[in-house]
């Protein structure tokens, strides 16, 4: 058994975090220094984490949390993420992988744009965060599931409102599409909120261990 260490956000998180959004994307174009100053330091303290936790026999993998989309698109522009945000997640990807450990990467939001780009250039392993009126995690698994993991996928909307014989219908279709092959773990869509019924969650995982098995 391993445990998974979480990095203190990813770096548009830290960078949006310490400057507020808004002031972030005013200084984009009024103070762009700051925001490479800004960003750069970030990347030294979080790789610095990565480094030190990384190097421990007991942790199995990275997770990093960098929220970077919305419903229709990305926080920031492509552009604006690959000149501050990529570099640093692959700075984290590679000390991960040096010592040998994959990187789990939570993301909200339509990362349509950007997906190929954090498997092909930042190096992520896995992806985790789906909303089913964005992607239905059957449908990324088409697309992206030969080049990296999928984590989740079960839809919070469902999960929160849904019925448990509708939660556990939808259980069901995401084993059925996406466990052929392998490459995916069955779970949330996104982090389990303290307003999703418990006995939908229970079903959840009742109907995993009835039919999650990889064909």
């Amino acid at each position: 058994m391993k445990t998974v260490a979480t990095i203190p956000g990813g770096p548009l998180e830290n960078l949006t975090f310490l400057m507020g959004f808004e002031q972030f994307s005013y200084a984009l174009v009024d103070q762009p220094d700051l925001v490479a100053a800004i960003a750069e330091r970030v990347s030294e303290v979080l790789c610095k984490v990565v480094e030190h936790t990384a190097s421990m026999d007991y942790v199995g993998a990275q997770w990093l949390n960098d929220d970077m989309g919305f419903k229709n698109g990305t926080l920031a522009s492509p552009a604006v993420l690959r000149q501050h945000v990529f570099p640093t997640q692959q700075r984290i990807c590679e000390i991960a992988h040096r010592h040998g450990k994959p990187v789990l990467l939570h993301s909200c939001g339509n990362l349509d744009q950007i997906t190929d780009e954090l498997i092909a250039d930042v190096g992520i392993d896995a992806k985790h965060s789906f909303e089913h009126v964005i992607m239905p995690v059957w449908e990324a698994k088409r697309r992206w599931g030969h080049r990296m993991a999928l984590l989740g996928g079960v839809d919070m909307d469902v999960l929160s409102r849904g019925s448990e014989e509708e939660v556990r219908a939808y259980t069901r279709r995401c084993i059925e599409k996406c466990a052929p092959g392998g490459g995916w773990a069955l779970g949330s869509g996104n982090s389990v909120a303290n307003y999703v019924p418990v006995a939908n969650f229970l079903a959840m995982l009742d109907e995993g261990w009835r039919c999650g098995r990889y064909s």
